[in-house]
């Protein structure tokens, strides 16, 4: 298993020379810096602490200061640890590029999803509409009858689907597809939608999937 970190930056399309089009998501993959080695004899696994984007130790707290300074290292704007046995043999302050990955590859995506604010259970959970017939009221849209569930009347149970906050949760699109990987520009088209906004921090690992790689797309050849 190998990972790195990325951001994204939005989405776009690109042909097989069969003609076939292909919705892609461009993640930007600029080289990662291992700021910590875990592994079984100190930590009880094996796992790489990855730094990306520089920060500036103004904006930063001692704790982060001192840890970067470690690995020789300034302090990072995302750090996130990923087990990584294939990337075990590289040390404490060496980089992890974007060519780990080539096309064809199946990988597992995690990004934080978009913040939706507050919002309604039809738009929250995909509840149904109440029947928008005369005599109805104007409740068209509310949650309904809440503390009728045939145990406990008169109580709400824990976990009852209600308004509130959507988004912004943790994320994972499992089973993508590397279309194209770039090591000179540190970027990689990955197949599908990827979780979050645009400039969002993604995580790019391989997928805990059974099949890891696929044969991969020929595309269409750029015009000079």
């Amino acid at each position: 298993m190998k990972g790195i970190i990325g951001r994204k930056l939005g989405m776009t399309q690109v042909f097989t020379e069969e003609g076939n089009l292909i919705p892609v998501t461009v993640v930007e993959c600029l080289p990662n810096v291992i700021l910590q080695k875990k592994t079984v004899e100190t930590d009880g696994y094996d796992a790489l602490q990855l730094g990306y984007e520089d920060k500036k130790e103004s904006r930063a707290t001692k704790a982060e200061i001192g840890h970067a300074k470690k690995a020789g290292q300034s302090p990072k704007q995302f750090i996130k640890e990923v087990k990584a046995d294939e990337l075990m043999n590289l040390e404490v302050g060496q980089e992890v590029k974007v060519d780990i990955f080539s096309a064809g590859d199946i990988v597992d995506v995690t990004g934080i999803s978009k913040g939706k604010g507050y919002t309604g259970v039809i738009k929250r959970y995909n509840h149904h509409l109440i029947n928008e017939t005369h005599g109805a009221g104007p409740v068209h849209r509310s949650v309904g009858s809440l503390a009728t569930t045939g145990r406990n009347n008169g109580r709400i149970e824990k976990n009852t689907p209600m308004p509130g906050h959507d988004g912004t949760l943790v994320t994972t699109n499992q089973n993508l597809e590397v279309i194209y990987v770039d090591a000179n520009e540190n970027y990689m088209l990955i197949k599908g939608n990827v979780p979050g906004p645009k400039r969002g921090y993604l995580t790019v690992k391989t997928t805990v999937k059974k099949n890891k790689h696929v044969e991969p797309k020929v595309l269409l050849a750029k015009e000079a």
